[in-house]
């Protein structure tokens, strides 16, 4: 298993479950400071290793009229204030080639890869040529043995820092569904695997102009991924007040709902070390 350190955190082999968290878009400075305080708070006692996650852009929205972040100068600033405020490694997606490095220069340690552009060469490459972890969200629309060929194209650039995450597959309109099976069937790469338990609940453009989803489902998503043993970090977008986020709210964890959620997923990930 390919193991490497993101800050502080080790992630890959027997290292602790890592948790990726954090609201989908960057709303203001004020609001980000909100969540990662939160957020560290409960992994603290929890002693969970956190990377906080957050975008400065959601590209890939339903609608032309929906919310899609504060933008990368404002957005970038933000996220490298969180970093140092609480000295958590912090994650974006891009979407275009040129943001990589910029991303890299602003002092970002996660680069993230949404699903609709896994197989997009040339984002791969210059994400890959950063040096920074690569946190690759398989499509939708991709098997999960087929993640090797993206990774390839990111280690073809020496970079060997790379994540391959799961995050549910197309499965009739609007809705998605998590064959479990790709968890072991990436994990076969070597490449630390991430389970992205909130979109994994999503119903793409469910709602018309933006997506639904059901974050009732994502305990039960949670439990059943990180009870295959082949995880090791899950991912999970949370919010104080989902139903008012300006995207992905369906899916998203209510805040004061994320440690009890935490505590489950460690005791099953502590068991399934244990036995293994």
């Amino acid at each position: 298993m390919n193991k490497f350190n993101i800050g502080k955190i080790t992630i890959g082999g027997d290292s602790p479950l890592v948790l990726i968290a954090g609201p989908c878009q960057i709303e203001s400075q004020s609001h980000a400071e909100q969540m990662a305080g939160a957020i560290q708070e409960i992994t603290q006692k929890l002693s969970i290793p956190v990377i906080y996650k957050s975008s400065f852009d959601k590209a890939n929205r339903s609608s032309v009229n929906t919310q899609r972040g504060v933008g990368i100068d404002q957005g970038l600033q933000i996220l490298n204030s969180i970093k140092h405020l609480f000295g958590m490694p912090v994650l974006t997606d891009i979407h275009e080639s040129y943001q990589a490095q910029i991303c890299a220069d602003a002092g970002i340690d996660v680069l993230q890869i949404p699903a609709f552009l896994c197989r997009q060469t040339d984002l791969l490459l210059a994400a890959g040529a950063t040096g920074l972890a690569i946190n690759v969200k398989k499509g939708q629309f991709v098997a999960p043995q087929d993640m090797k060929n993206v990774a390839d194209k990111i280690a073809s650039t020496g970079n060997r820092r790379i994540m391959l995450c799961e995050r549910g597959y197309t499965h009739g309109y609007n809705n998605l569904v998590v064959d479990m099976r790709s968890l072991p069937i990436m994990a076969e790469t070597g490449y630390p695997i991430v389970y992205d338990a909130t979109h994994s609940v999503q119903q793409p453009s469910a709602m018309g102009t933006t997506s639904g989803g059901d974050r009732t489902m994502v305990p039960y998503l949670a439990r059943a991924a990180v009870a295959t043993g082949c995880v090791n970090a899950v991912f999970i977008e949370t919010h104080q007040d989902p139903d008012s986020a300006p995207s992905d709210g369906p899916n998203m964890v209510q805040l004061d709902k994320l440690g009890n959620l935490l505590e489950q997923l460690l005791s099953i990930h502590n068991y399934v070390q244990s036995i293994n």
